[in-house]
């Protein structure tokens, strides 16, 4: 399926049946992601009585029962019910799932001991008008993103003032590899988190960050359509598989 987008009053052309997913599955056991100390993944069997919900143990079906946490296995997407007693659920918190994106890569800079992403970004150098959704892949970049194991090592994060002109520029939804925008151990600050939902000259109620993607080198950095898909739960947050499609600019 093509469509045709106008972003910033030019034509883009895309191809639905070329999506690329940027999430990372959710496996049982140590091969995903891990941070702040959560617990690995569990997939397990449904046992009752005789029954035993796994096609292997001699059961016509398989009938499993999964324990995971959203924010610390994998790719997940969270609202402003992260960190604020205000009852939005990511389930029920979008009204689109389709959105202008744009890709971009960042480097670290490290100060203090620690590694921030964006600290000498100049948003002037990019075109944002109307880009809903930013993705940052960071670098340097390889599969091992795929199982990293985050929790005390303090990973990179994100310079709060690079958030605040996310949220200055109208940009909806931010999404990076990273296991958080903001610093491992903060004192509970969260700058980064509450300066992205911080209500300015707009709204801010359905915007979204996602965290822990992997974004594969073969994307260029650049202008994208993309799909976020989100699981239906009552939860701040939700595991998600974002997608993007490649947009051409039409003469």
């Amino acid at each position: 399926m093509k469509v045709i987008l106008k972003i910033d009053g030019f034509d883009y052309s895309g191809d639905l049946s070329k999506p690329t997913g940027i999430g990372i599955m959710l496996r049982d056991g140590n091969q995903n992601p891990n941070c702040f100390y959560a617990n690995d993944p569990e997939i397990i069997p449904f046992k009752e009585g005789d029954f035993i919900g796994d096609i292997s143990a001699g059961s016509p079906v398989n009938f499993k029962n999964v324990i995971f946490n959203p924010h610390g296995n994998g790719t997940h997407t969270e609202c402003s019910g992260h960190i604020r007693d205000n009852g939005l659920s990511i389930g029920s918190l979008l009204e689109k799932y389709f959105f202008t994106c744009r890709v971009i890569s960042l480097s670290p800079i490290e100060q203090n001991g620690d590694l921030i992403i964006g600290l000498d970004f100049d948003f002037n150098y990019y075109n944002f008008n109307d880009i809903e959704a930013l993705v940052v892949r960071t670098i340097p970049n390889s599969s091992d993103k795929l199982t990293s194991k985050y929790s005390g090592k303090n990973p990179p994060y994100f310079d709060p003032v690079f958030l605040t002109n996310v949220n200055q520029l109208g940009i909806q939804h931010f999404l990076t590899d990273l296991p958080s925008v903001d610093k491992e151990i903060d004192g509970g600050e969260l700058s980064s988190h509450r300066t992205f939902w911080e209500n300015r000259n707009n709204d801010r109620t359905r915007c979204t960050i996602t965290e822990l993607i992997y974004v594969p080198d073969h994307l260029v950095d650049g202008v994208y359509l993309l799909e976020l898909q989100l699981m239906n739960l009552d939860l701040d947050a939700a595991p998600s598989r974002p997608v993007l499609y490649s947009l051409r600019k039409m003469c």
